[in-house]
């Protein structure tokens, strides 16, 4: 989450020189339809294209923008299931027998699972940022590639508490 804010701060600075006109209207419409988990995935980064296919979008600071807007979005879902997940897990660790208790239960295994994804996210798109060789694309890059992270990570955890 802190390095979440991080990036997210990296970003705004840039998008005070240029605003974008960013919106979750196209992802939340997406999301609507329901259907597979796969195509509720193919609903990450809808609303940052449509972002992006405006003049401001249209530039490295407003991609960036755009992305970043959308990994917001996704960041946030993502924190209200994780809350949902973990209240779930924690009632099951409640009914537990009582021989039973001295045993790592759910709450333990969701906060380590999800502290383990989180340094996978962080690593895997640092080096998605590093395929573009420190040019102008590399912080899109990155920032696309947390965005979809999340958004999977927030679908992910949305199975478990169905």
């Amino acid at each position: 989450m802190m390095r979440l804010a991080l990036i997210l701060g990296l970003v705004a600075p840039a998008l005070g020189a240029q605003s974008v006109p960013y919106s979750d209207a196209g992802t939340v419409q997406c999301l609507s339809q329901g259907g597979s988990y796969a195509a509720r995935l193919a609903c990450a980064g809808v609303s940052a294209r449509l972002c992006m296919n405006t003049p401001e979008g249209n530039s490295t600071v407003g991609m960036g923008g755009c992305l970043g807007g959308e990994l917001a979005f996704w960041d946030a879902m993502l924190n209200s299931n994780y809350k949902t997940v973990m209240a779930e897990a924690k009632r099951m660790d409640a009914g537990r027998l009582p021989a039973k208790q001295s045993l790592p239960g759910s709450a333990v295994a969701l906060r380590d699972m999800q502290r383990a994804w989180i340094t996978f996210r962080d690593k895997a798109c640092a080096f998605e940022g590093t395929r573009w060789g420190g040019g102008s694309g590399q912080g899109p890059a990155t920032v696309g590639c947390l965005m979809q992270q999340t958004a999977r990570q927030a679908l992910d955890l949305q199975t478990f508490g169905d």
